[in-house]
């Protein structure tokens, strides 16, 4: 049988954010890694937010931050950073609009847990238990923030096709419309998406596209499915 690259999303696909892994799914991507088949996390948390649990499945590599970020045999291969400036720049234009910035890197997640609370997101808390020491809070941090993406919280009453277009010229963005990111806009450093990050990893695997498998449940995976030969949507 010819070997494949396959490509897991995280939330919604393999992981639960209250429940983690299911026990079948760690055993599956366990053989298919035995089989000797390829097998990367693609997925739009930051590596920040990877749980050891996922981290443990030991995957060929890892695709995070929506591609801005990428891992091949445990050792980094792409970071891509917007500068601090515009880091700050998005906070600014994000709360004037009504929205809720959470800031997202490969080392840490930023946000002010007096903003960002349960109201916001039922799952905000157990975002900060899992994070422990990799969150830091904007206030106090706003000339040194490394980030490559941001989850942009929707609140009542604002404006976000105007930050849409504020920050149109740094970022590239997504909706999210129901399931547990529903209130939640993704920006993401200009060019990067988990299609591009794919296309990068085939190359440099010399691995064809027609051997390549996705497997995603939310629109950040439509660009994956717009790259990978074999799409498997999770319901």
């Amino acid at each position: 049988m010819k070997k494949k690259c396959v490509f897991f999303d995280a939330d919604g696909t393999i992981l639960d954010i209250e429940k983690g892994v299911p026990e079948e799914t760690k055993l599956a991507i366990k053989n298919l890694i035995h089989n000797g088949h390829r097998v990367f996390l693609c997925t739009g948390r930051s590596r920040a937010y990877i749980p050891k649990e996922v981290e443990n499945l030991c995957f060929t590599g890892m695709i995070t931050n929506l591609g801005a970020y990428m891992e091949y045999g445990g050792k980094c291969i792409q970071n891509r950073e917007i500068s601090s400036e515009n880091a700050e720049h998005a906070v600014k234009v994000l709360r004037e609009n009504g929205m809720v910035p959470v800031l997202e890197g490969s080392e840490y997640m930023y946000y002010d847990l007096d903003e960002y609370t349960t109201e916001v997101d039922w799952f905000a808390d157990l975002i900060t238990r899992d994070l422990k020491t990799r969150h830091r809070s904007i206030c106090g941090n706003e000339k040194n923030l490394h980030i490559s993406k941001i989850s942009a919280k929707k609140k009542r009453g604002c404006d976000c096709e105007r930050a849409i277009r504020e920050l149109e010229p740094i970022f590239d963005c997504i909706h999210h419309e129901g399931n547990f990111v529903g209130k939640t806009i993704e920006f993401v450093a200009k060019g990067c998406s988990k299609g591009r990050a794919i296309r990068d990893i085939c190359e440099k695997l010399d691995v064809n596209i027609d051997d390549t498998i996705g497997f995603g449940d939310s629109n950040n995976d439509l660009a994956m499915f717009q790259v990978v030969h074999t799409k498997v949507a999770i319901p």
